[in-house]
């Protein structure tokens, strides 16, 4: 059995603005990674972080976008730790935004980390998705 990750916010803003901070590489720099992100299928782009040894991770995400429904649904894979036979860590992200009463839900689902082999990274993408959406929140708030 796999694991994934899922959170669900709420904005108090329109979903045009949630989109552009989940596909402006400016934007997105703010409150999750560099990059070099464009909402175009087939892009493969890079996040870039600090190195955490701990848990094998070289502070680069390799992604590469599968589907754009512009301003409702955004995925991308996401591979980190590169191995011999690919990455370690080896999933797919998926944004979906619906517009709500005075804002926009947005979901997150990461899906494909593997059940006992990524227990590690799986705990820490898990908290800092959490921290990083609270982040993006409060960045869109503040703007």
């Amino acid at each position: 059995m796999k694991k994934e990750i899922k959170h669900t916010f709420f904005f108090p803003h329109p979903k045009a603005i949630v989109w552009d901070y989940l596909t402006k590489p400016e934007l997105v720099s703010q409150w999750l990674m560099e990059n070099d992100i464009k909402p175009i299928v087939g892009h493969k782009f890079k996040f870039r972080a600090s190195p955490a040894p701990s848990i094998d991770f070289d502070g680069i995400c390799y992604c590469e976008i599968l589907e754009v429904v512009t301003l409702k649904q955004l995925s991308y894979s996401w591979k980190c730790s590169p191995t011999d036979n690919g990455h370690k860590i080896d999933t797919v992200v998926m944004w979906t935004l619906t517009p709500k009463d005075n804002g926009t839900e947005l979901n997150l689902l990461q899906t494909g980390f593997k059940e006992h082999e990524n227990e590690m990274f799986y705990m820490a993408m898990n908290n800092g998705w959490a921290k990083n959406i609270e982040k993006l929140l409060q960045k869109i708030s503040s703007n």
